[in-house]
């Protein structure tokens, strides 16, 4: 099973390592600055919540080479020609660089950093290829949990995604970011054990299908679980299982219904609850449902109370990948910071350490700007913080119960009209001026030719 610590160093890209290598071998030790961004966002995706960086933080941290992996890498043939101080430097290796990141569970938006990192260029290239990876699933999955939630309108979303995760890691990351993004818990035990998320499950339909009825079954669970389980209703007729389960004299904690018309059964076993007193007794609704479908079953009056959600929330299968990229912005020679872009077609980024401002009116998000690091906008807020210096954190580790609240808070600041599920408006995101120059700076300076644009104003 997957762990934050030493066993990830060869969790990368194999020209990562090339790379690292050819610097050390030209004594090429310069600090580089990346930032790690998200393109463009995806048509159906109007904003995201950033998620992943703990673990990003995590990994610098542990990052080290052990004996057995420096003997593996000694051995492949793109490392033959590489002489043994490379090697030595593996040995020795620590991430020792500067992060600065927005703070987890921030809403953010396309070429906005999420992440910015300054060490030797070799350590910076090495852990490309993670830090990626880890933000690319968890903010992945934390927007869509964002939307699912929102078609909730208030009521629980259980993240029951593991079993059609792509992989054991990614269900454990799913289940950390969907509760990032709003859900109310998990069904994956370990990512309970290791974020301490709330645990939600009931049984499924072979617990019923081992008894010789129906009504065995429920009782057997119920004399397991004596102060209210949830009962899955619809193994053989749903309308039946909740006569069954509601003529029990039990306590209930809620019935589920996994499959078919949810709509029209969720109503008629409403009805046979009420009739028998159970008023208290939640109706539970899972089965391939996403947010469209919860924003069309709550339109139409369905009285489900908790809905669980599996596929479609840890694979997002709608938006299976972001366009995250890891870009280098800077390198210094002499004491001095140079600005890098590059100018393939569809592919260029503003040059230089950046930051994010962001402006509110009225208590809620306005507009933001993306400026360059040094440009000072007292009136609005800055994204990108202080996250870890000299290879340790500044700050201790926040819960993820706490990030999650600050991911809701953040919600709430956002203004409805970005929120609606098909069709939002674009938020916002202005460049600076002075990022703007820069940009034809760099241009000019690589190409000889300025493109001279009409920037975009500032307010």
């Amino acid at each position: 099973m997957w762990s934050p610590n030493p066993d990830n160093a060869l969790m990368v890209d194999l020209y990562e390592l090339t790379m690292a290598a050819a610097y050390f071998e030209h004594h090429l030790e310069s600090r580089a600055t990346f930032e790690l961004f998200v393109r463009q966002l995806p048509p159906e995706r109007s904003f995201l919540v950033a998620a992943g960086i703990d673990a990003a933080l995590d990994y610098l941290e542990n990052l080290h080479f052990s004996d057995e992996e420096v003997r593996f890498l000694r051995g492949l043939p793109a490392f033959r020609t590489v002489s043994d101080a490379f090697f030595d430097y593996l040995h020795a290796f620590r991430f020792e660089g500067e992060v600065n990141a927005v703070e987890e569970g921030a809403v953010i938006f396309a070429e906005e950093p999420i992440l910015q990192l300054t060490a030797p260029l070799a350590a910076a290239q090495i852990a490309e290829t993670y830090l990626l990876s880890v933000i690319n699933i968890e903010t992945l999955v934390a927007s869509k949990a964002a939307r699912v939630v929102h078609a909730a309108q208030g009521r629980g979303v259980l993240e029951f995604g593991t079993r059609r995760a792509h992989g054991p890691e990614a269900g454990a990351r799913a289940g950390r970011a969907a509760y990032i993004g709003g859900c109310v818990a998990t069904s994956n035990v370990w990512a309970g054990q290791r974020y301490g998320i709330p645990l939600a499950g009931t049984a499924a339909h072979s617990w019923t299908q081992v008894f010789p009825t129906e009504r065995e079954s429920f009782e057997a669970l119920l004399d397991t679980y004596p102060e209210g389980a949830t009962l899955l209703i619809d193994t053989y007729d749903p309308l039946s299982g909740a006569e069954t389960a509601a003529s029990l004299g039990r306590p209930l904690a809620g019935v589920r219904l996994d499959s078919g018309d949810l709509l029209e059964k969720s109503r008629r076993v409403r009805e046979i609850l009420d009739r028998h007193g159970l008023q208290g007794v939640k109706i539970v609704a899972s089965g391939d449902l996403n947010e469209f479908k919860i924003e069309e079953l709550l339109r139409s009056g369905a009285p489900i109370d908790l809905f669980g959600v599996g596929t479609e929330l840890a694979t997002s299968r709608d938006v299976p990948n972001l366009s995250v990229v890891y870009k280098l912005v800077a390198v210094e020679y002499n004491g001095r910071f140079e600005p890098k872009t590059k100018f393939s077609e569809q592919k260029v980024y503003a040059p230089g350490p950046k930051q994010v401002f962001r402006f509110t009116s009225g208590g809620f998000y306005d507009r933001d700007l993306i400026a360059r690091a040094d440009e000072k906008y007292p009136e609005a807020v800055a994204l990108l913080h202080p996250a870890m210096r000299e290879g340790h954190r500044v700050d201790a580790r926040p819960s993820t119960a706490a990030i999650r609240a600050r991911a809701l808070a953040n919600l709430e600041r956002l203004p409805a009209r970005y929120q609606v599920l098909r069709d939002a408006p674009f938020y916002p995101v202005e460049k600076s001026a002075a990022l703007m120059r820069l940009l034809e700076e760099v241009r000019e300076r690589y190409l000889g030719v300025p493109e001279n644009p009409e920037p975009r104003a500032e307010h």
